[in-house]
């Protein structure tokens, strides 16, 4: 299995992000020189570049019918301040994570707290364009399962050991790059558009994430090699996922805290990106989630408050009505949406 899947590049772009000008492809070129020559030149060593899309993020939960609000969830625009230091070639970082528990709120927790400060540390100082991407899918293996490793000797050490276990989803983002890693059943959607044959706009719903249940083939024989069985689709009858952070009890059976990685250009036919926990995606689908948001941001009507743009107001409220409307249609989950705005 492949977990360093890059995502499909765009057929058609709108515009709406300029190309590198000639100028800048030769800056970037005398940069590689000074690099190979040794030079000292700081400021063109970083390449800071200009022009990255912005980046909002809006954030809505529901209890549902669960007694426990088990999701967690992180939002840091901005993840350089946790950096020990400010990294070469990397103008803009940001992190954006979804957690959904089980048999308690204290892993989901426990990963909100401390995988974005893992991430920090381990997150690659140095190192040219090329290496780069190396350094970082490493970095994002490492801070799983150092994660993974510091609850697991948490839970082990209470008086009786915790049970907890979590999927995770999160959202490096790299200048203009999307890492996404993740472990269970919560998801991302990217909603991208291209332009069709007949010069409408053709939605995609372009999936960021990859399902890990014991239900999928490589997943099942994984958990089967290692000793444990799959009943009713559940790894010893029992857990849903096949990866998660914590599960301790389940660890001996296959279920692994290796997540799945993807990266991801942004492009100027980008729109936002949606994470969410399976409960959102146990009521709708992932066009459908898009498409509803959709709707929301084209309404006439939206109702004004100060310090916000109009477009802050209608995704906050495609945020709310969205998790809202995974309640009506019945989802007794937990429903925890995030939305990422992308704009110029």
């Amino acid at each position: 299995m492949d977990l360093f899947d890059d995502l499909p590049e765009p057929t058609q772009t709108s515009g709406r992000l300029s190309a590198p000008s000639a100028s800048d492809e030769e800056e970037e070129r005398t940069a590689k020189r000074r690099r190979e020559d040794g030079g000292e030149d700081v400021e063109v060593k970083r390449v800071c570049k200009e022009g990255l899309p912005e980046l909002k993020a809006y954030v809505a939960a529901r209890r549902g019918e669960r007694e426990e609000m088990q999701d967690a969830h992180v939002l840091l625009p901005d993840l350089m301040g946790f950096l020990p230091s400010q990294p070469e070639l990397v103008s803009r970082l940001s992190y954006f994570a979804v957690f959904d528990g089980h048999g308690g709120a204290r892993a989901s927790r426990f990963a909100a707290e401390h995988l974005h400060h893992n991430l920090a540390k381990k997150f690659p100082p140095t190192g040219d364009a090329e290496h780069l991407d190396k350094l970082i899918r490493k970095c994002l293996l490492d801070t799983f399962r150092q994660t993974d490793e510091d609850f697991l000797k948490k839970a082990s050490s209470q008086k009786p050991s915790w049970k907890d276990g979590s999927t995770a989803t999160c959202v490096l983002v790299v200048d203009d790059v999307l890492y996404v890693a993740n472990l269970g059943d919560s998801r991302a959607v990217m909603c991208r558009t291209e332009a069709a044959a007949d010069g409408q706009q053709k939605l995609l719903a372009l999936a960021l994430s990859k399902e890990h249940n014991p239900t999928i083939y490589e997943e099942r024989m994984r958990i089967q090699r290692a000793g444990g069985t799959v009943r009713d689709g559940r790894v010893l009858g029992v857990l849903e996922v096949s990866r998660s952070i914590g599960d301790g009890q389940y660890k001996r059976c296959g279920v692994i805290s290796t997540p799945d990685l993807r990266r991801c250009q942004l492009t100027a036919n980008d729109r936002f990106i949606l994470l969410a926990c399976d409960g959102l995606f146990k009521v709708f689908s992932a066009d459908e989630a898009l498409r509803f948001v959709l709707n929301v941001l084209q309404e006439a009507g939206v109702e004004q408050k100060a310090g916000l743009t109009e477009e802050e107001l209608r995704f906050e409220a495609a945020c709310q009505q969205l998790a809202s409307e995974a309640v009506k249609r019945g989802c007794a989950d937990n429903v925890t949406v995030i939305l990422v705005s992308i704009g110029c």
